[in-house]
């Protein structure tokens, strides 16, 4: 779901216009992102929390010239699901769209020569 999509399912079901909606969204966001660069948690029970986590400075290797290099340590907005989320996700009916492409019963080589 983009976001567009996003702001016409709340206006649906909010009865607010879709400008209403975009702002509504638009302000929620800007209040995640407000709190998440004063390195503060945000918890929203039932759906998750987002917070900011520290990746550790670590060895890489620059692809182009294959010499190893050093990532720095930086911060990055993690969310973390919670347990009713959990539960939606893998309850929710498999849409077969699965990346796993083998078969049992593969279809029969073409034995013509």
């Amino acid at each position: 779901m983009k976001k567009l999509e996003l702001i016409r399912e709340i206006s649906r079901k909010t009865q607010l216009t879709q400008t209403q909606a975009s702002e509504a969204l638009e302000t929620t966001l800007n209040i995640i992102k407000s709190a998440l660069s004063k390195k503060e948690e945000v918890k929203l029970v039932g759906f998750g929390s987002f917070k900011v986590a520290t990746r550790k400075e670590r060895t890489g290797v620059n692809p182009r010239t294959k010499e190893p290099i050093t990532i720095p340590t930086t911060e990055v907005a993690k969310f973390v699901p919670g347990k009713e989320l959990r539960e939606v996700v893998n309850t929710a009916p498999k849409t077969g769209t699965s990346k796993n492409t083998t078969t049992k019963n593969p279809p029969p080589k073409n034995t013509k020569k």
